[in-house]
């Protein structure tokens, strides 16, 4: 059974810099975030292939987060600048082991790690 074992969140202001950690104890297909918020539905946020490094990004996110890996630690990074009051959630780290047809869909994924607390302050 593959394990993800992520790391970071915390609580923060509006504008700040937080960094997101997750690693596999295996070798995944594709590793990415979703997150969410009370009540509402796991929203993707960003993915990356481990082979190619292609990556994914919801427009919420784009052009303030980056994803990134490191293969030979199994290990996805989440860097999010610019962090926004609409950022506040809890973030999942997400795997799956084989190419998933839609990148953006959390049934598509196999393996979750717990959520990591996200807070965004004014």
């Amino acid at each position: 059974q593959v394990q993800l074992v992520g790391r970071g969140g915390g609580l923060v202001q509006a504008g700040d810099t937080l960094r997101l950690s997750c690693t596999a104890s295996g070798r995944m297909y594709v590793m990415g975030w979703f997150r969410q918020v009370p009540g509402g539905e796991r929203e993707f946020v960003a993915a990356i292939e481990r082979i190619g490094g292609k990556l994914y990004y919801a427009d919420s996110v784009k052009r303030r987060f980056t994803i990134s890996g490191d293969n030979a630690k199994n290990t996805v990074y989440l860097q999010m600048d610019i962090l926004k009051l609409e950022d506040t959630a809890l973030y999942y780290c997400a795997a799956s082991d084989s190419p998933p047809s839609v990148y953006t869909d959390s049934n598509q994924y196999t393996f979750w790690g717990p959520g990591l607390q996200v807070t965004v302050h004014s």
